[in-house]
């Protein structure tokens, strides 16, 4: 005869799991952010790669208030991001032809090979990060994970 299990308690509700979830995601990301910055070539933070890598995955020829409602971040911190960025010669912070009063951010040549550089030198990183997730457990993981992001950057005002 087997024992009785003790009571574990009432099931998590479906908010607490979400937390939970989400609480996973930041200390992730905080890890993982950690790590990466320490490996970025030519002095660059991690906000700044993140910039480059946006304007490479995205385009750029956006306006700074675009980039900083991207990032949730305010113009200040931003613009501080992007003097950094066209210091280093990775983008240029250009007049905007249709309206006088706003800027646009493109991406050098330079910006462009920097990005390509910082992912290059996170591949020890994720090589070692193989063993903890199998390949099938990335594809697995990835959908569910960008539907999340998804829906968040869809719903921002919540």
């Amino acid at each position: 005869m087997s024992e009785p299990t003790p009571d574990a308690g009432p099931e998590p509700s479906d908010e607490a799991r979400l937390f939970a979830l989400l609480n996973e995601i930041g200390i992730i990301h905080q890890l993982g952010s950690t790590a990466f910055e320490r490996v970025l070539p030519h002095g660059l933070t991690q906000a700044q790669f993140t910039v480059l890598n946006h304007c490479v995955r995205l385009g750029d020829n956006k306006t700074p208030a675009q980039l900083a409602s991207a990032f949730q971040v305010t113009r200040g911190t931003l613009t501080s991001t992007l003097q950094r960025l066209e210091a280093k010669g990775f983008v240029e912070i250009v007049p905007d032809g249709q309206d006088g009063r706003s800027k646009r951010v493109l991406l050098t040549p330079s910006g462009r090979d920097a990005a390509a550089a910082c992912i290059a030198a996170a591949a020890p990183i994720l090589t070692r990060a193989r063993a903890a997730l199998s390949r099938d457990e990335v594809e697995r993981l990835l959908p569910i994970l960008t539907k999340l992001r998804v829906w968040l950057d869809e719903n921002r005002s919540l």
